[in-house]
């Protein structure tokens, strides 16, 4: 992704209701995990903040999660707050993003898996087109190595 100065993204332009497909990797050669997903983006604080909130499903129980991304023009110490009621294990994950030419967002944040130093996560916000919404997900372990974590492809719904 080239290097920006910009946040805004067209995640502010996505304000709607979606649906879609989820998959979900626990670790590199196990299988996926696929479910629905629904999720609602909106501008929030006068436009300051796009919040994604969405939901779905492992096991037969029901997840939710919210991103809230800052919608400004500078990349800022934190640009991203994420919760996930599977993720996150009732903590705030904190990112610093940056949004690309065509808009897509990413943002890394990091977690702790003690013994071991810390690993990465980042996500990565955007779309092909105005009917689409893509959110990816991606794990990096303290050398270097990405592994796709969380894939949720939306189209938006009819109202």
């Amino acid at each position: 992704m080239p290097a920006s100065r910009s946040l805004r993204g067209r995640l502010g332009e996505q304000a709607g209701h979606w649906s879609g497909h989820n998959r979900l990797w626990f670790e590199p050669g196990t299988p996926v995990h696929e479910c629905s997903t629904s999720a609602t983006v909106a501008l929030e604080a006068r436009g300051g903040f796009v919040s994604l909130r969405y939901t779905w499903e492992h096991g037969g129980a029901p997840h939710e999660g919210l991103l809230l991304v800052r919608n400004a023009p500078e990349v800022g110490p934190e640009d991203m707050v994420w919760v996930d009621s599977f993720h996150t294990g009732g903590q705030f994950m904190r990112f610093t993003g940056e949004a690309d030419d065509a808009g897509r967002i990413s943002a890394l944040g990091s977690y702790s898996v003690p013994p071991s130093p810390e690993w990465g996560w980042r996500i990565v916000l955007g779309s092909d087109a105005a009917d689409e919404l893509h959110v990816l997900m991606y794990n990096i372990a303290p050398d270097g190595t990405v592994y796709p974590a969380v894939e949720a492809r939306y189209a938006r719904r009819a109202g």
